[in-house]
Formats: C-alpha cells, sequence, structure tokens
C-alpha cells in the first residue's frame, strides 16, 4: 500500500482510469444507444402527429358523438355519420373480462415458477412463458376459433343453464349458439395477456426478501398464508402494474377478436353471452379495405382514441411496475 501511495505516476493513471474523459469508442458506443433509446420516443411522437392529422377532419364534423354514439354510416353519397361508441364500450368490456380471467392464472404461474418448481423447471417454464407472449396474435386467433371456441361454448352453455337467472349470463332467443360472445372473446384474450402479466409478476417475486418468506414459513404459515398475507401484499402494486400493462394489449386486440366475435352496433350493455360485440381495433381492420375516403378518415380517428387509450394505460403501467421494483429492493 505504501509503495502504490509513493508512486505518484501509478495513482495518475488510476485517477485516469476512474475519472478520466471517455475514449472514442466509449463515446460513439454511447451516442449510438441514446440515440436508438430516443428514437423510440420519436417514433410513437410521429405516429401520434399522423394520426391526428388524418383523424382531425372525422373529429371535427362528428364532435362528441363520435365517442358516444351508436351509429356508423359512412357510404358514398350520404351524410356521413360515424360514431364509435359501441365499439369503445366492447373494447372496455372484452378487456376487462380478459384480466378477470387472466390475473389469477398469472398470478398462479408466477408463483409457482418463483417459489415451487425447481431451478432448472423454473428456467423451462420462463423461457415457454416469454415465448408464448411472443406469439403473434393471428396465431391465437386461429386457435381460438378452431380449438379453443367449441370448449368455451359448452362453458358459456353451462353457465346459461345454471346462473341465466342472473341478467350478465342471459341470452335472448330461444336456440342461443353459446359463440361469437364477448365471453369466449375475452377467454382468448386472457390467453394473450398471461405470459405478460405472468413475466411482470414473476419479476417482482423473484426480487421480494427470501428472509421474510423463510421467517413466516418458519413460524408456521401455510404457503396460502404467505402469499395472502406476505407475498401479494408486499408485490401488488408490481401486480398492478402488470395487470395495466396486459390491459394495454387487451384494449388494442385486433385479430384474435375479429375471429371469434361477430361484430355489431347493437350495443351489448352487459350480456357477456349474447352472439354480438365488438372493439376498436377489430372494428377499424374489418372495415379498412372497402372504406372511403370520408370512412377512412373516421377510421383513423378510432385509431387515434385507442392509441391514446393504450399509451395513457402503458405509461401509468411502467410507471407502477418500477417504482414497485424500487420498493421491494
Amino acid at each position: 500500500m505504501e509503495s502504490e501511495l509513493a508512486n505518484p505516476k501509478a495513482n495518475q493513471a488510476r485517477r485516469k482510469l476512474n475519472v478520466g474523459p471517455r475514449s472514442r469508442g466509449d463515446r460513439v458506443f454511447f451516442g449510438i444507444t441514446s440515440l436508438a433509446a430516443n428514437f423510440a420516443f420519436v417514433l410513437v411522437a410521429l405516429i401520434l402527429v399522423f394520426l391526428m392529422v388524418s383523424a382531425w377532419p372525422a373529429l371535427q364534423s362528428q364532435g362528441l358523438a363520435f365517442i358516444y354514439g351508436s351509429t356508423w354510416v359512412a357510404d358514398e353519397g350520404a351524410e356521413p355519420i360515424m360514431q364509435l361508441g359501441p365499439m369503445i364500450w366492447g373494447s372496455i368490456q372484452i378487456a376487462f373480462i380478459g384480466i378477470l380471467l387472466g390475473t389469477p392464472m398469472a398470478v398462479a404461474t408466477a408463483y409457482l415458477i418463483v417459489f415451487m418448481l425447481p431451478s432448472r423447471a423454473a428456467k423451462v417454464a420462463t423461457t415457454v412463458v416469454d415465448l408464448m407472449a411472443a406469439l403473434p396474435s393471428v396465431v391465437i386467433g386461429l386457435w381460438g376459433l378452431i380449438v379453443f371456441t367449441p370448449v368455451a361454448a359448452h362453458w358459456a352453455q353451462i353457465l346459461n343453464q345454471t346462473l341465466g337467472w342472473f341478467p350478465v349470463f342471459a341470452i335472448e332467443g330461444e336456440q342461443p349458439t353459446y359463440v361469437d360472445s364477448p365471453f369466449i372473446a375475452g377467454w382468448i384474450v386472457a390467453v394473450m395477456i398471461v405470459p405478460i402479466i405472468t413475466s411482470v409478476t414473476r419479476e417482482i417475486f423473484s426480487q421480494m426478501d427470501s428472509g421474510l418468506i423463510n421467517g413466516a414459513l418458519a413460524l408456521g404459515a401455510g404457503r396460502w398464508a404467505v402469499l395472502s398475507r406476505v407475498i401479494l401484499p408486499t408485490s401488488r402494486g408490481g401486480i398492478l402494474g402488470g395487470v395495466l400493462l396486459g390491459l394495454g394489449r387487451a384494449i388494442g386486440e385486433t385479430v384474435a377478436i375479429l375471429y371469434v366475435l361477430q361484430l355489431s352496433f347493437d350495443i351489448n350493455w352487459y350480456q357477456i353471452l349474447e352472439p354480438r360485440g365488438g372493439a376498436v381495433a377489430s372494428f377499424i381492420l374489418a372495415r379498412f379495405g372497402e372504406a372511403t375516403p370520408l370512412e377512412f378518415q373516421g377510421l383513423m380517428a378510432a385509431g387515434l382514441v385507442i392509441f391514446v387509450v393504450t399509451l395513457i394505460v402503458n405509461t401509468i403501467a411502467s410507471l407502477i411496475v418500477n417504482r414497485s421494483t424500487r420498493r421491494v429492493k
């Protein structure tokens, strides 16, 4: 130590290494990564500007009725009436069903991976969950249409026969088909958002203080008591953030809902087993190919609505997850 302190050249080299100016390669790498990170914000801003410019004529002509009205007539030679109320309500309804069904599955899966599976099995399960999150929506939509719809229709029939006295599970008509309903669309959305919520919840669970959990187990608490009284209260903020991230994808889901749900402007307020409903993103996809110039402006306005809502939800979710991660640490 004394020889090092007595060597001024060594101290000078050490100071240069620790606090000296960065090399040219470091500065170039820092500049490239900063540019790539900021480009995402620029891209989002450009998309927002494009949607606002394209949607402004429709929003100006329709006014607030565009949000809450329930008529869509945009044929050539007629005065366009473009009102998105049923589709907006349908998006909220399907997203709520998906969150209600998917959140318990996601939390249970995250708990299984972090606290119950051996390390090798946990790594395999994590990889599978991450791969599921990357599946294209068209694949899940086709799976839902061909494989899952008959199963969910059977569940819908059981709900209608046992709880049909409750208005939510009632169906109008003498021969219900139990398909093409918000209930089935909600299940498909739940399958899509479970990996997202699971990934966030697993990350929060993995950063918890293991001594707190082991102490509760040592005092005789069972797994359910530890989960309900220790894990969930500590990590509820992160779980909420993951749920909001899943909600952002659920609101903007397009192809899967279009495959399994019959779009209708006859607004369905609460009967989730009725074969009618809608979603903003699916409606845009269904109408875009045959849209007139005026209807194109209306569809851009619809895209602006769903873009802004999704952006707000994802921003809130990111803030909650980051805050919860720091608190858990």
